[in-house]
């Protein structure tokens, strides 16, 4: 499983702070999304968007289709959410996402918050 550093998350959430200014709350999941590409690209921080999650099970591809929306630097998921509140259902996905990626550390990142802080949550396996 690959690690990533405390640099590194703080890097990104100060992306993700500078969305938040920029935008505020209540756009589309989407629209963050792309902030988020902009900020990360803008201070040269490699990543990749939609990252595709294949499940293998013995031997075969079962095909579910699921993306996580970033992968920093190969190291760090960041989920994007644009709701009311955090859910259990969010964590779950965050945590099956790492596990898949084989990855230790993730951000779920909710823009639909007054304040960025308040919708930041790490997640680690």
């Amino acid at each position: 499983m690959l690690d990533c550093s405390e640099d590194l998350i703080a890097s990104v959430l100060d992306c993700a702070f500078e969305v938040h200014r920029e935008l505020g709350p209540g756009l589309l999941e989407s629209v963050y999304e792309y902030a988020m590409a902009v900020e990360l690209a803008e201070k040269h921080i490699a990543f990749e968007r939609q990252v595709a999650i294949d499940v293998v099970y013995k031997g075969r591809s079962l095909g579910l289709g699921s993306r996580a929306d970033i992968v920093v630097d190969g190291r760090l998921l960041v989920e994007l959410k644009a709701v009311d509140a955090l859910s259990p259902y969010h964590l779950a996905q965050t945590m099956t996402y790492l596990r898949l990626l084989k990855l230790k550390r993730g951000l779920l990142l909710n823009f639909n918050k007054r304040l960025m802080k308040e919708g930041i949550k790490r997640v680690a396996l």
